[in-house]
């Protein structure tokens, strides 16, 4: 059985990615499209902020690319020693939370300490970084995509936490995407599940979907990587016939095995 993954490769290339791993665990064969491409713009300013530790209470990272963002930021010889010498220990003195797994291992990269991985999505991070943060004391640095969502913002605002928010990257559609699904339904024929991982994957795909599977779109299992997506989903009128309880590679798959009774 077939399962389309709109979605980036892994952040590492050592080995294949984890869901195509996962899902084929479960006899599916999975296939992953790229869905996004990524500008990183403000990484001078980004350095700047977090050469000042002393002028936030913590971090904040809701993705993988806004720790990349840090990464790019600290490739010049100088800065990578600024921060190894003093700032990282600095930064390390103060909380770092973050949505997911990607996203915590890649600030464990940076020699910082996640915290809040398991929320899963920003609305539950809002309500952790709530319960550990002291109102109007100093802001936390949220380093962000330009079309984050104002879930974690309105939340920490109405509850009194400081947030001072850059945009670290942009988000556009990757320019293979309508050629690569429309390689993958002339040569694979139609998928039984396609899953989608971001709102913006939505907005992307589901034109050259409806257009590549003609009548047999109403066949496929729709499947969201969390609840944000499926919203997204449902917002288009794609029935979403699972939404993985975490995002993790073994809840998604659990979810599409799910739905076909294996």
């Amino acid at each position: 059985m077939k399962v389309l993954l709109l979605k980036d490769p892994k952040e590492r290339d050592s080995g294949p990615d984890p869901y195509i791993q996962e899902l084929g665990s479960y006899g599916f064969e999975a296939t992953l499209i790229p869905v996004l491409s990524f500008e990183f713009v403000s990484l001078q300013s980004l350095f700047e902020k977090l050469s000042h530790p002393e002028c936030y209470g913590g971090l904040i990272f809701t993705s993988p690319r806004a720790v990349e963002a840090v990464k790019l930021c600290l490739k010049e010889n100088s800065k990578n020693e600024a921060w190894t010498k003093s700032l990282k220990q600095k930064w390390n003195a103060k909380s770092t939370y973050v949505v997911g797994k990607a996203t915590a291992s890649l600030v464990e990269e940076i020699g910082l300490a996640p915290q809040g991985e398991k929320c899963g999505n920003a609305e539950k991070l809002a309500g952790y970084i709530c319960s550990k943060e002291t109102p109007n004391s100093s802001s936390l640095l949220f380093p962000c995509g330009a079309l984050k969502r104002e879930v974690l913002p309105t939340v920490l605002k109405e509850k009194g936490i400081l947030l001072e928010s850059l945009t670290v990257y942009q988000t556009a559609q990757h320019p293979n995407l309508q050629e690569s699904l429309k390689n993958y339904f002339s040569q694979q024929g139609m998928p039984a599940s396609i899953a989608f991982f971001s709102p913006s994957g939505v907005k992307f795909c589901l034109q050259h979907i409806q257009k590549f599977s003609g009548n047999f779109a109403d066949q496929i299992k729709f499947a969201a990587i969390g609840p944000t997506t499926a919203e997204a989903m449902e917002a288009e009128g794609v029935p979403v016939s699972c939404t993985a309880e975490n995002p993790t590679p073994q809840d998604l798959a659990a979810g599409i095995k799910k739905v076909f009774h294996l």
